[in-house]
């Protein structure tokens, strides 16, 4: 049996069982959301080309009030003094453009927010997501992941009792992984759209940093150095993972490598930020094994342990997160197994500028 018919008939299983897990949970024939289940299907893609991206965060500097999108707001809360915003009573599914131009720009200067009560937007479906989506750049298509039957732009994270079919290593002794998405692309994600449609009745939060931060706190002089490098992203660990037969075993399209600064600028802020992550930078292009490996593991040690610059966001029904791929890294935590609940998410993923150096007319080589 192939992949793609093994992931239909578990789909068809799913979509009998309850909607949410724990004390929220309703039994019910069918499950809500069984039409945006994993699909895997095995069309193949063709390499991603250059796109000129334009931020929408350039357009709200223009206006009188570029935070005039959250005048209606019940309550806004900083969830850190430099990463996080929590916002109620703002429905995202009535923002018009200006107002999602506003919200492009509050969200790379914050890095991260959240949104709660957006049942509304959740429940609109793909075809809506995609047009949201858009809005903020070109859609990227996930090379490996599930995604709802018909609209691979949807990028879909999915666990329950029985299956996984996320990028989860189980010969580690934490679930942790902090990443920027597909940073191994030529040009990554800016604004990202995630939200969780069904969820354990506790666990599976995510947490999230601030890599503006994260440089900030370490000296002027390394900094300096930081700034004249560029480390290579790869993808082929992923697609590996897919190939021996896990995630949903597809692989759409062939797995790249880049190469990107180890220090970029946010083009609408001026923002820099470091841009490493443990789960898709291989090298430090340049240096020699021992120095890249041990510069790696000082900068993924660092962002592991900077508690103070974290946020932890606790999921709730109708939750929606934004963040900014470009400032930010997070993780998923997976510490809700042995519950058997299902956590079942969406992310819509536009793709931004190839990242710019901090460091004026750095080269960055082609691989």
């Amino acid at each position: 049996m192939s992949a793609v018919e093994t992931v239909t008939e578990v789909s068809q299983t799913l979509s009998t069982l309850s909607l949410r897990g724990g004390d929220q949970e309703q039994k019910t024939d069918l499950y809500s959301y069984a039409h945006l289940l994993p699909h895997f299907s095995p069309e193949q893609y063709p390499p991603l080309t250059p796109f000129k991206h334009e931020d929408p965060g350039f357009r709200a500097l223009e206006h009188a009030d570029p935070r005039a999108f959250l005048k209606n707001a019940t309550n806004v809360v900083e969830l850190t003094p430099n990463l996080g915003t929590e916002v109620h009573g703002v429905n995202l599914a009535t923002l018009d453009s200006e107002g999602r131009d506003q919200l492009a720009l509050e969200v790379a200067r914050r890095g991260l927010m959240v949104f709660r009560g957006q049942h509304e937007f959740i429940d609109r479906g793909p075809d809506s997501y995609l047009e949201w989506g858009r809005h903020f750049g070109r859609l990227h298509i996930h090379p490996t992941s599930g995604h709802p039957k018909d609209y691979p732009q949807v990028h879909l994270v999915y666990k329950d009792a029985k299956s996984s079919y996320n990028f989860e290593r189980e010969d580690s002794i934490t679930s942790t992984v902090w990443h920027s998405d597909v940073s191994y692309e030529l040009q990554p994600p800016g604004l990202t759209t995630f939200f969780l449609l069904s969820q354990p009745t506790t666990g599976g939060d995510t947490l999230f940093t601030s890599q503006i931060s994260t440089l900030k706190k370490l000296s002027p002089s390394f900094v300096a150095f930081l700034r004249t490098l560029s480390a290579v992203h790869s993808g082929v660990k992923q697609a590996q993972f897919s190939r021996s037969g896990k995630r949903g075993g597809i692989v759409r399209r062939e797995p790249v490598e880049h190469v990107h600064p180890l220090v970029r600028r946010h083009p609408v802020t001026g923002e820099e930020a470091l841009y490493v992550n443990r789960q898709f930078t291989t090298r430090i292009v340049g240096l020699k094994r021992e120095e890249s490996e041990t510069i790696l593991k000082f900068l993924y040690d660092h962002v592991d342990k900077s508690a103070d610059l974290q946020a932890r966001v606790k999921w709730q029904p109708g939750t929606i997160v934004l963040w900014d791929n470009r400032v930010t890294a997070h993780s998923a935590i997976v510490d809700y197994g042995k519950s058997n609940e299902r956590r079942h998410g969406a992310r819509i993923t536009p793709q931004a500028e190839r990242p710019i150096p901090a460091l004026e007319g750095l080269e960055l080589p082609s691989l």
